[in-house]
């Protein structure tokens, strides 16, 4: 019996297509010899709500590995977040690099 001869098999199909989570994204973000190590600290935990401690340890991965990831979210709000980070970056004068990229 083919699939077209159980409707029932093809709407399954269809409901699990619907039903599938949009793509992640990470959002990262990269060192450089410029932005302070305050000023990352302050960004991650106005725009990622991060506590005080979260902030310097990613910010010291940021350091120490040339990357590291503030959060994983839905591609809007990771497009949004990249944005806010060099606006209020450029708004310091600061060089900081922000990028997102598929989980």
């Amino acid at each position: 019996m083919t699939m077209e001869n159980r409707p029932e098999l093809h709407e399954e199909t269809l409901i699990e297509e619907e039903l599938k989570e949009p793509p992640k994204y990470k959002v990262l973000l990269h060192n450089d010899d410029y932005t302070t190590m305050e000023f990352v600290v302050d960004v991650l935990m106005k725009v990622f709500h991060k506590s005080k401690e979260e902030a310097v340890a990613i910010m010291l991965n940021v350091h120490k590995k040339g990357v590291g990831v503030c959060g994983v979210y839905p591609a809007e709000i990771a497009e949004t977040k990249v944005a806010l980070v060099h606006k209020m970056a450029r708004k310091k004068g600061f060089p900081l690099k922000c990028t997102m990229e598929e989980v």
